[in-house]
């Protein structure tokens, strides 16, 4: 017997209780993966062993458990084995399954290690551009004015309603018309606008419409025919095209939109409204936003518009325990791990899904770790008890001579 096989016992049990010491201490750390220690046996050309060795720390990189969160950048990646990929300024990549994320000083979303997260940016026409993946950056201006171009409107124009007694338009008198709707439209700075339509019956199943911008003067803009079913016949898209775009001044574009009434009806009931929508709106700052399962981040406005801002992508590889830990819960590309494998998020993909307003856990289990460092402390006992045994036989050799 030597002393080399009890020593590197020691040694090895040394290892293993690092590595279960640091389970134990990151057990509370997101995204953390377990690791376990893998020993070997050591021969020299004899039959007899030489003891043991540490061939490597395999981590473990089962999903933790998720648990809920009260931030809205925080995210967690569900039925999936993808990881988040990151970016540093310099543009060495690392990946994670850490979800904490905070927006820095440049508008980036970052981890705690200022780490930015990476995915698509959007296109110039408002979809995800693809490409490369690069740091996703939450814009600092203000969203710009869109001026309104169309307007949706479902009415119920009153059957039972007369010819007015008042032949001659007039929007300041309501013996004239029989019905006026208003919405509000917005010109290309984004200033509102209360846009007035008016409806006159000039005949059984025949009406005019006559419009207003800001209480001005009026203009009639068309006319609305139906049959005998109360359904719209004339026009027969539903669209209304005023004659003349409304000239405005306060140094906007004029008013240039259409008004579409499909759907709107000639019955007996009340006039009504039943639906309303335009296009426009005015400018807008970020106050909030939100990312879905699929990774795509999505702001909302002061102006209750919301944007597509990009897209978060996930990354896979062949063999993540071939993964390099770099510490603060990021690990780095190695050969062993194979090529990064980018995709999106999604039910069914193989990266998975992301959950906004949630964390994954660490996924050590205590109980096993507590039960493991028992092990491991009564085997670092036993090399110790043969290193002891070896010191005594030594001993005894040396006080026969």
């Amino acid at each position: 017997m030597g002393f080399q096989q009890g020593v590197s016992g020691l040694n090895a049990s040394s290892s293993n209780l690092d590595v279960i010491g640091n389970n134990v201490a990151n057990s509370g750390t997101v995204g953390f993966k377990a690791g376990s220690v893998l020993f070997a046996d050591v021969y020299a050309g004899s039959r007899v062993g030489l003891g043991t060795q540490v061939a490597g720390v395999s981590q473990n990189f089962t999903q933790g458990a998720v648990q809920t969160s009260t931030r809205a950048l925080d995210v967690a990646i569900t039925n999936g084995d993808g990881f988040f990929r990151l970016a540093s300024p310099s543009g060495e990549v690392s990946y994670s399954r850490n979800g904490q994320f905070n927006i820095d000083k440049d508008n980036y979303i970052v981890n705690s290690g200022g780490l930015r997260l990476t995915g698509y940016q959007v296109g110039a026409n408002g979809s995800i551009a693809g490409g490369s993946p690069a740091p996703l950056q939450l814009p600092a201006t203000a969203m710009t004015p869109n001026a309104t171009t169309k307007i949706n409107a479902q009415y119920n124009i009153d059957s039972r309603s007369t010819v007015p007694a008042t032949a001659t338009f007039d929007a300041t008198d309501s013996t004239s018309f029989n019905y006026q709707n208003a919405v509000t439209g917005y010109d290309s700075l984004g200033n509102p606008h209360e846009i007035t339509n008016f409806f006159v019956k000039t005949a059984a199943n025949s009406w005019d419409v006559y419009q207003t911008v800001d209480g001005g003067a009026s203009s009639n803009i068309g006319s609305l025919v139906f049959d005998a079913t109360g359904t719209l016949k004339t026009p027969a898209n539903g669209i209304i095209t005023p004659p003349a775009p409304t000239t405005l001044t306060n140094g906007a574009n004029p008013l240039n939109f259409t008004i579409n009434l499909t759907g709107t009806t000639q019955f007996g009931n009340d006039n009504a409204v039943a639906k309303q929508t335009q296009d426009g709106y005015t400018s807008g700052t970020l106050t909030a936003f939100a990312i879905n399962p699929n990774g795509t981040v999505t702001g909302k406005y002061s102006n209750e518009q919301t944007k597509t801002l990009g897209q978060i992508v996930l990354t896979s590889f062949a063999n993540p325990d071939g993964l390099k830990s770099q510490g603060g819960n990021v690990w780095s590309e190695t050969a062993a791990s194979g090529q990064p494998l980018v995709g999106t998020a999604g039910a069914g993909t193989k990266v998975g899904s992301l959950t906004s307003g949630a964390l994954e856990s660490s996924n050590v289990d205590l109980t096993a770790e507590l039960v493991n460092m028992i092990i491991a402390q009564r085997t670092y006992q036993a090399n110790a008890q043969t290193v002891k045994t070896q010191d005594q036989v030594m001993q005894t050799l040396v006080s026969m001579r």
